[in-house]
């Protein structure tokens, strides 16, 4: 019954079409626009890869240029992707916690112009793609060149960057025998230098299947703790030495002890750390040569004007050194704000590339953890880094010969022995102690 009314109806629609002047309209899109793929541009400081940390669009919004599309975190830094484009998000091609490469397409983008209506940028972004496709055949093709076993090393078909394949080639490895953790089964550089690691590690240097067993965990070094393989290992290459003494922090404590709480009923930490680091900055006043960056090739030494003074963090994905800018010119309640500020970045693991860009000299406070002695590593092209101690309540004599309870911390100074000498370092130390002893000469500048 149902279903011969449906007929009935049809015919009846079909004749009152034919019987009338109708005009038929044809539906489509006519907002559909050009889509291309939005790719990681580079972002400097010689980044080659980052890790999603955070996606701030999805399929189907509409962004405008300058929006903000995701934020990445590389070995060095966060940073926030924002849309060369507007227009409209068709796919997203990462999950968070995932590795994308420079250069590769974080996501599908539908364009239009400020009228709603389709552009057509194809043209010069495959010109790119063809150049970059180009650029990198060019290279393989070099490398090739250099080695004729290319085979003999897996490069036809492993996916690597034209740098691992170099890797491989220089230390006879075949990029087949490395256990990859990039996306699509890539081979990253960590995933080399652990196989050559593991190499090394075996007797007699004899290679390993490379086979996790059942209860190992294989953790990828990523984040933080890439850049900190690269500056440590840089750092190795740096003839150090190290000048150590203890400071008497009784006239400090007192100080800081009277003002912290009402310091922190404005929001404010403040710890003994922002005096360390104004007293580091009073001492490099009267010895400047050490607030400098070495320049290896050219034998020669930049003496900056600026105390961008580094303080080293653990953070979630590991160590990181942002840096106070301008610390000859802050107090100490600005220099306690500048802290709390990067410290409240760094349990976020999201300290920008401005922070940590541009130190002229650093500091660690192991002392937070418990540790009492160090010896602190440089981190090129710096020539010093110095190191604080926990607090001890330890017996000193006082001026008079007692024997008194004494708040003691110790400090190490590491300093690159080709440019700055023992007699400087001991120099330096011993201001920077004097202003630790006596905080009032360090706030009123003497």
């Amino acid at each position: 019954m149902a279903l011969a009314w449906r007929l009935t109806a049809l015919t009846l629609l079909g004749r009152n079409v034919r019987d009338q002047k109708c005009r038929f309209f044809s539906i489509s899109c006519f907002r559909c626009g050009t889509v291309v793929p939005f790719k990681l541009s580079d972002i400097g400081e010689g980044i080659r890869d980052v890790t999603i940390k955070e996606w701030y669009v999805r399929p189907g919004d509409r962004v405008s240029q300058f929006d903000n599309i995701c934020e990445v975190q590389s070995d060095k830094a966060s940073v926030t992707i924002t849309s060369r484009y507007d227009g409209l998000i068709k796919a997203l091609h990462y999950k968070v916690d995932e590795v994308a490469l420079i250069g590769d397409s974080l996501l599908d983008i539908e364009l239009y112009d400020d009228n709603g209506n389709r552009r057509d940028e194809t043209g010069s972004d495959n010109q790119q793609q063809q150049q970059q496709t180009t650029k990198s055949e060019s290279i393989q093709s070099g490398e090739s060149v250099e080695n004729k076993n290319v085979e003999q090393y897996g490069l036809e078909k492993a996916l690597a960057t034209p740098a691992v394949r170099r890797i491989a080639m220089e230390n006879n490895i075949n990029l087949k025998d490395v256990i990859s953790t990039g996306k699509g089964g890539r081979v990253l550089k960590e995933d080399i230098l652990a196989h050559m690691e593991k190499i090394s590690a075996s007797p007699a240097g004899k290679r390993v299947e490379e086979k996790p067993t059942a209860d190992a965990t294989i953790v990828p070094i990523k984040r933080y703790s890439k850049h900190m393989w690269k500056t440590m290992t840089q750092s190795l290459s740096i003839p150090h030495f190290v000048y150590s003494d203890e400071c008497n922090v009784n006239r400090l404590m007192d100080y800081r002890n009277e003002v912290k709480h009402l310091l922190k009923e404005q929001g404010i930490s403040l710890s003994l750390m922002p005096f360390f680091i104004k007293a580091a900055s009073r001492a490099l006043e009267k010895v400047p040569q050490l607030n400098s960056w070495l320049d290896e090739e050219n034998q020669t030494v930049q003496i900056h004007e600026e105390h961008n003074i580094g303080i080293a963090m653990d953070t979630p994905d590991g160590l990181v050194v942002p840096n106070i800018k301008n610390v000859q010119k802050l107090n100490i309640l600005e220099i306690a704000r500048e802290l709390n500020r990067l410290q409240e970045h760094g349990k976020k693991s999201a300290i920008s590339l401005n922070d940590l860009s541009n130190t002229t000299f650093s500091l660690s406070n192991i002392g937070v953890i418990g540790g009492t002695y160090t010896k602190p590593v440089i981190l090129s092209p710096q020539i010093v880094i110095g190191a604080f101690g926990k607090v001890q309540k330890l017996p000193r004599f006082d001026d008079k010969g007692n024997v008194t309870a004494a708040n003691i911390i110790s400090i190490s100074w590491a300093a690159d022995h080709r440019v700055v000498d023992g007699v400087t370092m001991a120099k330096y130390s011993n201001l920077w102690k004097h202003y630790i002893e006596n905080p009032s000469f360090l706030l009123i500048g003497a």
